[in-house]
């Protein structure tokens, strides 16, 4: 049972008082009419106030306010307090989901007949305000804590019959009347146990528990509800509010909107007036040019034509007189003055007459005669070339004869010798967007009148991106290879040392108009691209690596740059090591080549560290490239980059190239793209340093990729052996086809507990070389070792078998079943210049692997060696090892090629057909 707080009842108490009296007045008392034997009470009682047992209230309902219990009849509590036991009655909550009350029907006190309770019920009936004694809710208060007896309205008996018998109250009405008398009890305060708005009020259908009257479960009920209606309209109205600023917002950004596209719209014209105004004020300073030009080239020449005219009568006055004066006698040689009139005399300044299309230039110190100027592309003549003047020729301006040359949109510049489209993309202007007799010159980013060439034959003509070139066409051969042997220098003495660079010899009996040999290097004699391939193999013991580097106009006494360099790994013990290093590179008339080989430290002794092992075979081959194939070169450096652990993506920067149009870096300097589609020649060479015996086990791949329209592919991959706290060199080279804006990208991996550090310098050490030659005079195949039918165990020069990966080209293919030699011979059916790229990865037990590239002439020819390298025995705990050679030989229709291996002195185990071994062939039209 929950006991009923003091605040519940003070709230009770002051309803109480509120109300009308309660005070029993005369014969409305109890027993006036029904004999009752209980006494009166109250003030107008005959015989004073006398105490009698409280009020008997039939409950109505079971109601929880604010979270408070209250004693009813009939309860323990109520029973302590002096009310009789009283059957209560309970307003249930039947239908959960509309929330209506239904009310009990009415039960009368148990063991009350109807004749007997009439009288009892009519008592419990609610009274007028005059007659009685309490009111409401405190008449179920016991008469200790009942408020006191208000100030009566009526005493005695002259209070009217009316007013004693006045009609019972219902419950609803007697709310009703409530609310209406007692507006301010709309909303109960807290402290008097009022519920605040909002409150749920529940209902206990518990018998015996929290009974309420049900006049003030409706009372309360009214109050929630009315209080309810107030929080809708407020909140109504402020959604009202919350709409009318949404409105005015959305307005206001809308004029935010407007005012913002004006701003644009404006800053648009005004950019536009500003180019107007750029693209006038160029003419007009080009006009003004011009026009300054001719004027004072006029006046110059109006005022020598009348200055010479004058010297040139003065002079002959002068010697007419000379010579009738100073007459000779008959024997002396006389002149006749007259008769020399007829002869034609040197001008005045010039020492002897000026022939046809030369005028006498008066500019010169002293004056001589010169050649009349042509009129350049794009000019025309003025005025015709003069003995005392030359040529004078006017800009033509395109933009003025041809509004629309440029488009209607397109604003058009006028440039000397051509005019610019402004707003033309490069793309656009490549493809033709010029017009007939108009090139674009990519240097000057506008087009140029094609040249005439005034009569003389015209050997190329001209295109969208290149001009003519006047003269008989050129029979010079497109491509050409030479080959040489290299070795190492006698030593002067015992103590020689290699540390300050020891240049190699280099030795040839071929001889061609291209280049010279002497003194162990070679001296270009003619202007072209250069592809260089040094196939070396050494056995030394020195301290740390050796570097085997390509050297341009420059020798051991003279600084010149680095074009390739591999560093050569310090063995455990001593074994052969094969390496391979090449470079392309743009050469002029008396560059010099030199291959030099140096080492870190200067203990190691050329005599007793050193043993160069004897390539019988030219180790050293060259491809001259002419530059009336259209090929660009390229070399970039690699940057300086710390420790990584997987793989490595290289960035580049561009050293030098021949053409920046055909060949660009991409934006992330990470790759190489081309503007047109060809063949590329390359060679990609990364000095490192390596830390873990992991490295040693698993070695290092470099890999190659061809990306087009967004989709890479693996195009060439080479193997490295690792080295544990060593410096080495990988190095990649092949040809691969490539299509308008492909790019070549480089990636190098690595086991993953393997620390490597990778360098890039000036050196030559870390570098990308690589020359792009259009596929109209060359073309490209790839391919791998077979999968099947390879050589194994004892092997003494087996041919090796291979499978094409690229497709066949109209030049190369590689032999099929059913013709000599099958898949193992690579058949050419051109003439031309070939370079072979090879990278073999496998596992053996040999003391010496040698690889032999051979050529024959024809199917039943004789074959003969053009390519040899040679390595020693697998490094201790590497899983793979690698062999590789390079090399660039003349090739006829006809001709076949293939590779030998030969194993001395031990076992091949297995070669793998992917992963590290490939073979690329590049040739090239002669």
């Amino acid at each position: 049972m929950v006991l009923v707080t003091p605040v519940f009842l003070l709230l009770l108490s002051w309803i109480s008082t509120q109300t009308v009296a309660e005070v029993c007045r005369g014969t409305h008392c109890y027993g006036a009419e029904t004999s009752d034997p209980r006494p009166c009470v109250g003030a107008h009682c005959p015989g004073g106030r006398t105490s009698r047992p409280p009020r008997h209230h039939h409950p109505r309902v079971a109601h929880i306010v604010a979270g408070q219990h209250h004693a009813y009849p009939g309860s323990p509590r109520a029973v302590s307090e002096g009310y009789p036991p009283v059957q209560p009655l309970r307003v249930r909550h039947t239908d959960s989901s509309s929330g209506t009350r239904i009310r009990a029907p009415e039960v009368l006190p148990a063991g009350c007949t109807d004749a007997d309770c009439a009288a009892l019920v009519k008592q419990f009936q609610p009274t007028t305000n005059d007659t009685r004694e309490c009111k409401g809710i405190e008449c179920r208060l016991p008469l200790r804590i009942r408020s006191k007896a208000r100030a009566k309205s009526c005493v005695g008996e002259g209070c009217s019959s009316e007013e004693s018998q006045l009609p019972p109250v219902h419950l609803s009405d007697r709310a009703a009347q409530f609310m209406g008398d007692f507006p301010e009890l709309g909303y109960p305060s807290p402290e008097l146990g009022g519920a605040p708005l909002g409150v749920q009020l529940t209902c206990d259908i518990k018998p015996g528990e929290n009974e309420v009257p049900s006049e003030d479960a409706l009372i309360l009920h009214l109050q929630l509800a009315k209080g309810q209606e107030k929080l809708v309209e407020a909140l109504r109205t402020q959604q009202i509010i919350i709409r009318d600023l949404q409105q005015k917002l959305a307005d206001q950004q809308e004029a935010l909107l407007s005012q913002q596209r004006e701003i644009l719209d404006q800053q648009r014209r005004m950019y536009e007036q500003m180019d107007v105004v750029k693209n006038q004020y160029g003419l007009l300073s080009e006009t003004i040019k011009q026009v300054s030009f001719q004027g004072l080239q006029g006046e110059l020449q109006s005022y020598f034509e009348s200055h010479l005219a004058g010297l040139q009568s003065q002079a002959r006055s002068h010697l007419q007189k000379s010579y009738a004066v100073h007459k000779m006698d008959l024997d002396s040689k006389t002149m006749d003055v007259v008769g020399e009139a007829h002869f034609p005399q040197p001008l005045l300044g010039c020492s002897t007459s000026c022939e046809q299309e030369e005028f006498c230039d008066f500019q010169k110190d002293p004056p001589k005669c010169e050649k009349c100027t042509m009129c350049p592309p794009g000019f025309f003549l003025i005025s015709q070339c003069s003995p005392t003047a030359d040529r004078m020729c006017q800009d033509r301006d395109e933009c003025l004869e041809v509004p629309t040359i440029c488009g209607e949109r397109v604003k058009c510049l006028n440039t000397p010798g051509g005019f610019r489209c402004l707003g033309v993309s490069e793309r656009e202007a490549v493809m033709g967007f010029c017009g007939h007799d108009y090139f674009y010159n990519q240097e000057l980013q506008e087009c140029q009148a094609c040249s005439d060439c005034d009569g003389e034959p015209v050997s190329v003509t001209c295109t969208a991106v290149t001009d003519s070139v006047c003269g008989q066409p050129s029979e010079s051969q497109l491509s050409q290879s030479w080959g040489a042997n290299v070795g190492i220098p006698h030593a002067r003495n015992s103590g020689t040392h290699i540390f300050p660079g020891l240049q190699l010899n280099i030795r040839s009996k071929e001889k061609i108009d291209l280049l010279s040999n002497e003194v162990g290097q070679v001296t270009f004699l003619q202007h072209g691209l250069v592809w260089l391939d040094h196939n070396f193999a050494i056995k030394h013991s020195c301290r740390n690596f050796l570097q085997l580097g390509m050297r341009l106009n420059g020798s051991q006494e003279e600084e010149g740059r680095d074009l390739s360099d591999v560093r050569i790994e310090q063995p455990d013990k001593k074994y052969f090591q094969g390496v391979s290093v090449s470079s392309g590179v743009e050469v002029e008339p008396n560059h010099t080549f030199t291959l030099l080989l140096k080492s870190p430290n200067q203990h190691c002794n050329q005599s007793k560290d050193l043993h160069v092992y004897d390539i019988t075979t030219n180790s050293l081959s060259l491809l001259w490239l002419s530059h009336d194939t259209g090929a660009v070169a390229m070399t970039a450096q690699m940057s300086l980059l710390t420790h990584y652990q997987t793989s490595y993506r290289p960035t580049f920067r561009i050293t030098s190239v021949s053409d920046p149009y055909m060949v660009i870096l991409t934006h992330d300097y990470r790759g190489v793209r081309f503007t047109e589609s060809g063949v590329v020649k390359f060679v990609l060479q990364q000095a490192l340093y390596s830390m873990g015996h992991t490295c040693i086990r698993e070695g290092f791949s470099l890999i190659a990729y061809t990306n087009r329209n967004g989709t890479g592919q693996e195009a060439m991959q080479a193997f490295k052996t690792g080295v544990n706290y060593r410096d080495t060199s990988i190095t990649l080279s092949g040809a691969v086809s490539v299509a308008g804006g492909d790019t070549l990208s480089f990636e190098i991996t690595s086991p993953s507990q393997c620390n490597i550090r990778y360098f890039g310098d000036s050196t030559g050490i870390s570098m990308l070389s690589l020359i792009w030659i259009p596929s109209a005079v060359s073309s490209a195949l790839t391919a791998t070792v077979s999968k099947t039918g390879l050589p194994s165990g004892a092997v003494r020069n087996k041919q090796l078998s291979f499978q094409q990966i690229s497709p066949d080209t109209p030049q190369i293919h590689l032999s099929r079943q059913g013709e000599p030699n099958s898949r193992k011979n690579f058949v050419f059916h051109e003439k031309g210049t070939a370079n072979i790229a090879l990278n073999l990865k496998l596992i053996h037990s040999c003391n010496i692997v040698k690889l032999t590239m051979q050529k024959a002439l024809g199917p039943g020819g004789t074959a003969a060696p053009v390519a040899q390298q040679v390595s020693g025995s697998m490094p201790e705990g590497s899983e793979w090892a690698s062999i590789g050679l390079r090399a660039s030989f003349p090739v006829q229709n006809g001709t076949a090629v293939y590779v030998t291996l030969d194993c001395i002195r031990g076992r091949v185990n297995q070669i793998t057909h992917e992963g590290g071994t490939n073979i690329s062939i590049l040739w090239v039209a002669v």
